[in-house]
């Protein structure tokens, strides 16, 4: 009997707010709420951004005045809906309109005398250039001539021809919500994410622990480029060429495994499987594929799932631009046929385009076995059934599309046929689509959706696209898709393209239902979230409704299990709803576990058939399943 994989919670943040309890889905789809839905998002977001504080049992403003929660959108509204989704890039990134950068100047001598100047004796090149005369004028200073030319480079500033970007909802700031030692923002976002997730679950964390066996909880997790901020690999490769001293932190908490590594060290103290992948856009389903394979084969029972990337800086976003892959203002302006770029609309996925727009973000999601949820009572947010990767074959160009999408969606439409049924899939199935905002994506990704939709019989087949509101987060961008697909499980929401007029004539959509709106739909029983990513990296998962999901366990479980299940995921919901409302308030308490509970090595105790650890109830089993039986 093969586990499957079940979400028991999911926690984050990007361009959205934050993702536990649909609170970013709800932003995108704010007009459609329902006016309960629609205040609870307004309070949550006021308080993620700082507008808005729980003091003494009552809600301040930064002002010191008392507001009450059915005044926040006619007083906050605007400023929240201003400070949350794709928008000019803030100043805290960096200056768009004056973007530092060090130009080369060459400084050529006009007369027989040279060029001449004063300087520190330790601000001189080593070794010093043979033409140059230098003179010590004391013991700290000296008088230089240059006889012919002297190249220097020199502060100066530009004006950015990229300026959007999906960031983290104005005024958030993970750094100030715990001790997090001059972390890169990429491992500050993740601390957010994993406590968010792991709250959201309604369960003791240290319950779940104790429930498996100690090498059954693993963490999967994996950034791109890795922490590109100062106290990152930014700031490893750039503080020489600015003058300034490398840090003792800064190449190891650059790497991309330590979204994976602060998970396990300072939030879960798992002693578990830790994995991390890297596959370009497809990172977060890499990672996700890891862990349900685990859990497919009983090696894993709890799964820790991540993904970051905080890579607004100058050069990453240069090197996207220069490969003409980013939207950019002149391309913006004559899209629109204006002389002002519309920065909220710079991502227009299947419309009229001209490149993606970079994003933010980190999620986290939680999965079990389907025998540990029920044991344990989880609320069952879904199931992800698989995740098919598959790569392109032979390129000529490594950032090209290939054939490889083309195998993981059909695959994974055949498994969901084969399990749900043909109706299901026909009827009450959607797309999250990869859709990346550039022009040669909105052709292919539907080429591939055409060919898949002919094959299966599919007509009318609804797509989402979570980029045009968050941008692309690149290594966590299938997490915000799968986000997504959890908030339309919940809300009966489909969110449409709306920042786009219409679907670009090229798109290949006579099977497609491609909507400039949002709008109510059926409920759906299955999403299937779909990654395309540079190099050759397509990943598609198949995710299954909490509907669905029970539909299919309701096969394996009897009466009796789903009573004792009932009882148990009242409480959970309970505890939901308790950490929904603090979280609403701004009372996260974040998880961060710096040198908290550190194991005692001298404490374990090792037999030969198992391994106890101290601060764990059940002990790690060495008896592990000899799969070479025949070769002895």
């Amino acid at each position: 009997m093969t586990a499957l994989p079940i979400i028991v919670g999911m926690g984050g943040i990007n361009a959205a707010g934050r993702t536990s309890f649909h609170q970013g889905f709800r932003r995108i789809v704010l007009d459609k709420l329902g006016q309960k839905a629609r205040q609870e998002t307004f309070l949550g977001l006021a308080t993620l951004m700082n507008l808005v504080k729980y003091e003494n049992d009552q809600l301040v403003t930064p002002d010191g005045e008392v507001i009450a929660v059915a005044d926040i959108e006619r007083v906050l509204g605007e400023q929240i809906k201003a400070g949350t989704l794709i928008r000019k890039i803030e100043k805290n990134h960096f200056d768009v309109d004056a973007t530092h950068w060090q130009q080369k100047l060459a400084i050529k001598v006009n007369s027989d005398e040279g060029l001449r100047f004063t300087c520190r004796i330790k601000d001189l090149p080593n070794p010093i250039p043979t033409s140059w005369q230098v003179t010590e004028i004391d013991k700290k200073t000296a008088n230089v001539v240059v006889p012919d030319q002297l190249d220097v480079k020199h502060d100066s500033y530009r004006d950015n021809p990229i300026k959007a970007a999906g960031q983290f909802p104005t005024g958030f700031d993970p750094a100030i919500m715990y001790n997090s030692r001059y972390q890169p923002r990429g491992l500050q976002a993740t601390i957010f994410a994993a406590t968010d997730a792991i709250r959201s679950t309604g369960l003791d964390w240290q319950t779940v622990m104790n429930s498996v066996e100690p090498d059954k909880v693993g963490t999967y997790s994996g950034s791109i480029a890795g922490q590109m901020n100062d106290e990152g690999f930014g700031g490893l490769v750039r503080s020489r060429m600015k003058g300034e001293r490398v840090s003792t932190k800064q190449l190891a908490l650059g790497l991309n495994t330590m979204s994976t590594d602060f998970i396990n060290a300072y939030v879960t103290g798992s002693v578990g499987t830790t994995f991390t992948a890297s596959g370009a856009c497809a990172t977060f389903l890499y990672n996700l594929r890891a862990a349900v394979n685990d859990i497919q084969a009983g090696r894993t029972r709890v799964a820790v799932v991540a993904s970051v990337e905080c890579a607004l800086t100058p050069e990453v976003i240069e090197g996207f631009g220069t490969m003409g892959a980013l939207a950019n203002e002149e391309g913006l302006r004559k899209l629109d046929n204006t002389d002002t770029a519309d920065h909220r609309r710079t991502s227009r996925p299947f419309g009229d385009n001209c490149g993606f727009t970079i994003g933010e973000g980190a999620q986290v999601v939680i999965l079990m076995d389907d025998a540990l949820a029920l044991e344990l009572g989880a609320d069952i947010m879904g199931s992800v059934v698989d995740v098919f990767v598959n790569a392109d074959g032979v390129k000529k160009s490594i950032t090209a599309p290939g054939p490889g999408n083309y195998i993981t969606m059909a695959k994974s439409v055949a498994l969901a046929e084969q399990i749900a049924g043909p109706e299901a899939l026909r009827e009450r199935s959607f797309i999250l689509a990869h859709g990346s905002s550039t022009p040669q994506n909105r052709v292919t990704e539907s080429m591939i959706y055409h060919k898949v939709a002919e094959a299966f019989s599919i007509n009318g087949w609804k797509l989402a696209a979570p980029k045009a509101f968050v941008g692309h987060t690149i290594a966590p961008a299938s997490g915000d898709q799968l986000a997504m697909a959890l908030g339309v499980f919940s809300h009966n929401i489909m969110p449409g393209i709306t920042t786009i007029s219409k679907v670009a004539d090229d798109v290949h959509a006579k099977h497609l239902d491609i909507r400039t709106a949002h709008y109510e739909c059926d409920p759906m029983d299955i999403a299937f979230v779909n990654s395309k990513g540079f190099g050759g990296n397509n990943a598609t998962a198949t995710i299954f409704s909490p509907t669905q999901t029970k539909k299919l366990l309701s096969k394996r479980y009897d009466k009796s299990t789903w009573e004792r299940y009932s009882d148990k995921v009242t409480q959970t919901h309970a505890q939901q709803v308790q950490y929904q409302q603090a979280a609403d308030l701004g009372q996260y308490e974040l998880i961060y576990k710096f040198g908290n509970g550190m194991l005692d090595e001298t404490a374990l105790k090792i037999e030969a058939n198992e391994l106890t650890l101290p601060g764990f109830s059940k002990a790690v089993k060495l008896n592990v399943n000899n799969q070479y039986g025949d070769l002895k």
